[in-house]
């Protein structure tokens, strides 16, 4: 009898408190490798734990190495890796800061430890995540991950930390495909996704998905989706279908909250259920379509649909889109459902204007200078 294939467990990580004693779990466990992947890392806590628990995993004799966007960290010194770089580990920049190839970005999140165990999600390393996403810090959703899916995970990252200090003109050549590659497995697919060639693989399979689709619930911290996926979404509610969106109340970016608020009046007229997150700024990055769950780095937006390099899961597997929906409710709990004619009532002249000015200059202006940077750099 041939041996059973070994399946991957997962387990929903609600807020940034779970999810960085997991992952400070994992790394003092690890006997064989550490992977970190970021966009940000900051200085205090809990990047200071992170750091240390990495030195001491080096220490021991663990391999270890990180990757950290140069843009999106561009706070943190050089200096501050010196520890880990004394102590054998290795440590990059991705895209390290030029005029040339800034718009493109690592916007992922990752952690593998001995390619057994991997987290993923939208957690940042930065204070701000630090909390219960309610009565304090930022609101945030990750994946915790143990069995084979790990070593695709790991084999993505070391994709990335090979190519991480290369100018970007060398990076684009060795990235026109694999920067867009989707990898199936049992236990889910891998989307990956960045600027140049190739068709962006999270819009691809959420468009085939929600051609069927009955139930959609997206958590979205940056909601700016093409018009083919705002169609499709409109599509599922007009047919019968519920769509529910959790949007953010308050934002770290408040031209993009002004970009989505562009989109509420056609979405509310289609049907579809948009609510937005009261207590702290939200952050999350989650879709349930049915029985299926995206999680991962990518928000819905041009950024990480077409520019940013990205890492999603896409898993069809029914007691992760289970987990997935009981977390989806208790962040509902939390929010304040936009009525149709409510939201029509407070719009002015004024908010209007700025909503269309900032829908213009993510949906429209930022594409085309990421498009001029990137045929500059061929």
């Amino acid at each position: 009898m041939a041996p059973q294939a070994q399946s991957t467990a997962f387990r929903w990580l609600r807020n940034g408190d779970e999810a960085f004693a997991a992952m400070l779990t994992a790394i003092a466990a690890a006997r064989h490798s550490v992977r970190l992947e970021t966009y940000i890392f900051s200085a205090g806590a809990p990047g200071d734990q992170f750091l240390a628990a990495l030195v001491q995993a080096q220490q021991r004799g663990v391999p270890v190495y990180v990757i950290v966007d140069a843009w999106g960290s561009q706070d943190l010194p050089d200096n501050y890796w010196e520890p880990l770089r004394a102590a054998g580990g290795e440590f990059r920049w991705f895209n390290e800061q030029t005029h040339r190839g800034f718009m493109f970005r690592d916007h992922r999140k990752l952690l593998v430890c001995d390619e057994q165990v991997a987290f993923v999600g939208g957690f940042n390393l930065a204070p701000e995540y630090v909390g219960d996403g309610a009565a304090r810090g930022w609101c945030d959703v990750g994946l915790h991950i143990a069995g084979p899916l790990a070593a695709q995970l790991a084999d993505s990252f070391d994709k990335m930390f090979t190519r991480a200090e290369l100018r970007h003109r060398a990076f684009m050549r060795v990235m026109r495909t694999g920067a867009h590659a989707r990898i199936a497995g049992t236990d889910g697919d891998l989307l990956m996704s960045g600027p140049g060639r190739g068709f962006s693989t999270l819009k691809r399979a959420l468009r085939a998905d929600l051609k069927t689709a009955r139930d959609v619930r997206i958590m979205a911290a940056y909601f700016l989706p093409t018009w083919k996926l705002r169609r499709s979404l409109q599509l599922v509610a007009r047919r019968g279908g519920r769509v529910q969106i959790i949007l953010p109340g308050q934002s770290d970016v408040p031209l993009a909250q002004h970009a989505t608020r562009r989109l509420y009046r056609p979405l509310l007229a289609a049907g579809v259920e948009i609510y937005e997150y009261q207590p702290q700024i939200l952050h999350a990055k989650l879709i349930l379509i049915d029985d299926l769950a995206y999680v991962g780095s990518a928000n819905l937006d041009t950024r990480s649909l077409h520019i940013n390099y990205e890492l999603s899961l896409r898993l069809k597997n029914e007691r992760v889109a289970e987990g997935g929906r009981r977390l989806f409710a208790e962040n509902l709990a939390h929010c304040k459902r936009i009525g149709r004619a409510e939201w029509k009532a407070s719009q002015t002249f004024w908010s209007v204007l700025k909503q269309r000015w900032a829908y213009f200059i993510l949906a429209r202006m930022d594409l085309f200078l990421a498009r001029r940077q990137l045929a500059g750099l061929r």
